[in-house]
């Protein structure tokens, strides 16, 4: 089998905003930019018409790991009231590998992110039977998306 998870993509409100999020937090650059209408056959949001913003995201890799930031402009979708500060079923969680944890938890606090969990040093057995050392630090992006952020030490 050759199937690949290359993309996950994300309804935001402003997707400008959103991938300005992503490029500081994360050092992520824009690998694509544009507006489309939608079909109303393959996404199960929206409808035959409406038309969107789709920005993607990409990290260090060419093919995997990549964010879509897909934003309703006309008509636009309505968002949530308030912003989840609790994972619940069917909401993602991404794991994020970094050399530096700390720093992405400080730059996504100074653009507003919620923070969960402060910088915290943790630890993991490998399926080898090592153990692993870690600084963690948890946050939600500016749409409610949770993010685990990981530095081996």
């Amino acid at each position: 089998m050759t199937d690949l998870i290359k993309r996950t993509t994300l309804m935001v409100r402003d997707a400008e905003r959103a991938a300005e999020w992503y490029a500081y937090v994360f050092g992520m650059t824009r690998w694509l930019d544009t507006p489309f209408t939608l079909s109303g056959i393959g996404l199960a949001a929206g409808g035959k018409g409406d038309r969107t913003h789709l920005v993607i995201m990409r990290c260090v890799d060419p093919v995997v790991g990549m964010i879509g930031l897909l934003q309703w402009l006309d008509p636009p979708m309505p968002a949530p009231a308030e912003l989840p500060r609790r994972v619940v079923f069917g909401a993602p969680i991404f794991v994020v590998a970094s050399d530096d944890a700390k720093g992405a938890c400080t730059r996504a606090r100074s653009l507003g992110s919620h923070i969960h969990a402060e910088p915290y040093d943790w630890s993991f057995t490998n399926p080898d039977g090592g153990v692993k050392k870690m600084l963690g630090a948890t946050f939600f992006d500016l749409d409610g998306y949770f993010y685990e952020v990981n530095q081996q030490l």
